[in-house]
């Protein structure tokens, strides 16, 4: 009689993505993402739209960084004045992230 050996299950593959304001590194979830369309800049809901696409915290720090900096350069397109209306009304609704020193304070 043969026992059958129980196989060790592997951890399930969480993917992990760059914020382009902060650079940090974290589970795709838990990021914001942004989609280049024909028509324009997309915030990407499902994170499920086709089209190159890049992630950002959840924070007006990271937006602020990322529409200043390297946005534009991960998305490979300019960003036009509508597209920078689109990311700037987006970000008006992100909570300001307050760090545990000034909680302290």
């Amino acid at each position: 009689m043969m026992v059958k050996k129980a196989k060790a299950r592997r951890p399930k593959h969480i993917p992990k993505r760059t914020c382009v304001g902060c650079r940090q590194i974290e589970e795709k979830r838990t990021l914001i993402r942004v989609v280049r369309t024909d028509t324009g800049i997309v915030i990407d809901e499902t994170g499920k739209l086709p089209g190159r696409g890049a992630y950002i915290h959840d924070q007006k720090k990271c937006w602020q960084a990322a529409i200043k900096g390297k946005l534009a350069s991960a998305l490979k397109t300019e960003l036009s004045d509508n597209d920078r209306k689109i990311l700037l009304e987006f970000m008006e609704n992100l909570p300001e992230v307050v760090s545990e020193e000034e909680q302290d304070g």
